[in-house]
């Protein structure tokens, strides 16, 4: 979708720091749609206002923080703040601004010149030098230009995309229910991109391509329980993705004689085309409609409650033990625990046990828990979230503690 406008415009200094401040841009599901809201949450707007006059103390700021920067293309929200941050989730504090001049605050773009104003012991992010003119005069001009790219994103796209359509926690009862794959044309065991293959759904949900229904479909495999390290509960069960597939034909039925002339129903299968794969698709799978396709917007920022939660797993369909930097893992609190997509937490290790050989029996102890980095959480569901692991110094396993930033 593109987007041409011509304008001409004014802005006082004060709107132009509001234009420039506390910017942030959404992780995209893959939507055509562009024209959304980007919601900032009330404990975000509270900060805002409060440091709106004072802003971060000089202390809390990167030991090279710039005294200037210019926004350049492929930078990310994360990358600035942690540039001006020692502590990047506390980004609403360094871009106080004027609610009342611009309450939507996405708005930072390649090209612009940040300064930091560091006055009174007190930081403050600014989008003119301090003593700037009141007014800057945009003259006329015609633009067109992707608004998926305007803005800056909050982390490297590329890195999280795949995964926002990909992960899938559901109850087992719903994967039992879904759609199976049955059959190809030829017979052929294996599916692809491109093939023309046939489904049948639940007896009292057969597929249809009538107004309403479904038409487009994920493909899944092998729904994996997703278990609590601590108490063992199964929190959801994880459904592999395999690729997409679109309905284009309904399920019937249909006379058939069985030889004695006598003629019975028998079933037909809906014939489906498989639009795309990640791995090979075979008899057996499943699918479940695709999900609406928003534009979801998430901003960095820390839990306002108690976070102690655990890694379930890995993300990935070949097994591994350790993640590393940029990975994606599962964490065993979702919605119903207040986790949000945009929020930090810190990577804890487990904290290895070793044999004490400098005393006597060499006795077993447990070494105590450290930093490892950061987590960002990104997709949420009821009972289980996904996050990718940022700045990790060591590898991270299922069991590690995620906690409230430090």
């Amino acid at each position: 979708m593109h987007q041409k406008r011509k304008n001409r415009m004014a802005f006082t200094s004060a709107q132009k720091t509001a234009l420039g401040a506390l910017a942030v841009i959404a992780a995209f599901t893959c939507t055509p749609t562009f024209a959304q809201k980007y919601p900032i949450t009330d404990a975000q707007r509270s900060t805002a206002q409060q440091v709106a006059e004072k802003g971060i103390p000089v202390s809390e700021l990167a030991p090279n923080a710039p005294d200037t920067y210019v926004v350049k293309r492929g930078d990310t929200l994360w990358d600035i703040s942690r540039m001006y941050l020692k502590s990047p989730w506390r980004w609403p504090e360094l871009w106080g601004m004027n609610l009342k001049a611009l309450p939507n605050p996405h708005l930072i773009f390649p090209g612009q010149t940040l300064y930091l104003d560091k006055s009174d012991g007190y930081a403050r992010l600014r989008t003119q030098p301090t003593g700037g003119s009141d007014t800057v005069r945009l003259s006329p001009r015609t633009r067109t230009d992707s608004l998926a790219s305007l803005a800056l994103p909050t982390l490297k796209t590329h890195l999280i995309a795949p995964f926002l359509v990909e992960p899938l926690v559901a109850d087992a009862a719903t994967i039992e229910q879904a759609p199976r794959l049955v059959a190809t044309t030829d017979q052929r065991v294996l599916m692809a991109a491109g093939d023309r293959v046939y489904a049948r759904g639940n007896p009292d949900a057969p597929l249809s391509t009538k107004p309403g229904q479904p038409r487009s479909f994920r493909v899944f495999r092998e729904a994996i329980p997703l278990k609590d390290p601590v108490t063992g509960e199964v929190l959801g069960y994880e459904a592999r993705y395999l690729g997409n597939a679109e309905l284009a034909r309904s399920e019937t039925t249909e006379e058939i004689s069985d030889g004695k002339g006598n003629l019975k129903q028998e079933p037909v299968p809906a014939t489906v085309d498989i639009t795309s794969t990640k791995e090979e698709i075979r008899a057996g799978d499943r699918m479940l409609p695709e999900p609406p396709r928003t534009f979801k917007n998430y901003i960095p920022h820390e839990p306002q409650t108690s976070v102690n939660a655990r890694v379930v797993s890995i993300y990935g369909s070949t097994p591994v033990a350790v993640a590393g930097q940029n990975q994606v893992v599962a964490i065993n609190m979702g919605t119903a625990q207040g986790m949000e997509p945009g929020h930090v937490l810190t990577l804890l290790t487990q904290g290895d046990r070793v044999r004490d050989t400098t005393a006597e029996g060499k006795p077993t102890i447990k070494l105590p828990s450290e930093h490892n980095g950061l987590a960002m959480v990104f997709l949420t569901f009821e009972r289980v979230s996904y996050a990718l692991l940022l700045d990790v110094r060591t590898g991270v396993r299922v069991g590690d503690r995620l906690v409230n930033p430090q």
